[in-house]
């Protein structure tokens, strides 16, 4: 071994014996997949399949460059002028990626250098690694309130009140690993009460809440200053928007670095993006049943005793605390079949390991019961 490559090899040794270290999963057949993000199934639909090929055939495969210096994008604008109108908001972006968004945008927003201060910024404790990776590249400094507890963010903004810096808030609107849902309304009112600009992330509402399935923020118009949604996981493809004032996305296109100088979505990928948003409203009815067959399911699992936090949605998480029971969990499903997601730190609080359950239209009566009948033999 190099000398060069001890620290890295010593580093995953700590991370193994403490039941940590990642691999990627080996192909194994598994009869039913609950660990997809592929909450309406999207991925696999014809419209999709048909839409990539077509412009695969007609476009080719690649941008080429950057959105900056690319010449022809109609179909670019022409997305996110829907997206605008569909979200009820002013303007769209469109980026490769949702992490991608995420560092891109809050970066430049909290640019200090911009904002003529340093920005305070109040973050949900719960919201997303690429959320708290933004703000440390803008040197920004969250004040984490506690998980959805408002009190304890109003509490945090009075104490600041009299400062004269801007302020942010930062949430996501349904929260990935706990399928927990923010209070809107009251972020909302905490925002225009402070004068804060409200950044929500809607990567798991997109699809399946909101008007029309196009996320919960449509609902309340330029009353959230920015709404970051993807296409990677109930649209079943990939990518990510933004929805914000013209002003603010005119400072993103000459700000956010993660755009600036990244290859723009291929013709396929904005294919894709395009079908997938237009199917959505049709594809509401598909959703409301997910929803109903996840609450059939905690029903279940809440009269044995198991716990699933405070999830309300498509999301389901059973929280086994160590990642070593957790993946002891996970093991005796993949051999009746059964695949799950075994999520541990740095991705979920120390003590807060779990199995992450996602439902989609593929889940039948008959695969919840195989997979009720697994957990309960398994966990109580």
């Amino acid at each position: 071994m190099k000398v060069t490559h001890r620290p890295y090899t010593q580093y995953c040794a700590n991370l193994r014996q403490s039941s940590l270290l990642r691999h990627l999963p080996r192909y194994q057949s598994y009869a039913y997949d609950f660990s997809s993000n592929d909450y309406l199934g999207l991925s696999q639909h014809p419209a999709l399949i048909r839409a990539a090929t077509l412009a695969a055939n007609t476009q080719g495969t690649g941008a080429k460059t950057s959105r900056l210096v690319a010449s022809c994008q109609s179909q670019i604008f022409d997305l996110e002028a829907q997206i605008a109108h569909d979200k009820n908001a002013m303007s769209a972006l469109v980026f490769a990626t949702g992490y991608q968004a995420n560092i891109s945008v809050l970066s430049a927003l909290l640019d200090s250098k911009a904002l003529g201060a340093t920005p305070l910024v109040f973050a949900d404790r719960l919201n997303h690694a690429s959320m708290h990776v933004g703000c440390q590249l803008a040197n920004a400094k969250q004040q984490r309130y506690h998980h959805l507890d408002y009190d304890h963010l109003a509490w945090l903004l009075a104490k600041t009140q009299s400062v004269k810096q801007p302020r942010f808030i930062l949430t996501e609107s349904i929260f990935g690993m706990d399928g927990d849902v923010a209070c809107l309304p009251s972020l909302i009112r905490l925002a225009k009460q402070y004068d804060a600009l409200l950044y929500v992330d809607e990567a798991h509402a997109t699809g399946l809440f909101g008007h029309k399935g196009y996320g919960l923020t449509s609902d309340y118009g330029d009353d959230v200053d920015v709404s970051m949604g993807t296409f990677s996981k109930a649209l079943g493809s990939q990518g990510a928007y933004i929805t914000c004032a013209k002003p603010l996305k005119r400072y993103l296109i000459n700000r956010a670095n993660g755009f600036i100088y990244s290859t723009a979505p291929s013709p396929v990928q904005i294919a894709l993006m395009q079908t997938a948003w237009e199917l959505i409203p049709s594809l509401q009815p598909q959703a409301k049943v997910v929803l109903e067959r996840a609450d059939w399911l905690r029903d279940r699992l809440h009269a044995q005793g198991v716990k699933t936090a405070n999830s309300s949605t498509h999301i389901i998480p059973l929280i086994l605390q160590t990642p070593t029971s957790t993946l002891t969990a996970q093991r005796a499903l993949a051999k009746r079949g059964i695949r799950v997601s075994a999520i541990r730190p740095p991705s979920v609080p120390t003590t807060q390991s779990r199995l992450r359950i996602a439902l989609n239209p593929a889940h039948d009566e008959a695969a919840l019961e195989v997979l009720l009948e697994a957990l309960l033999s398994n966990l109580t």
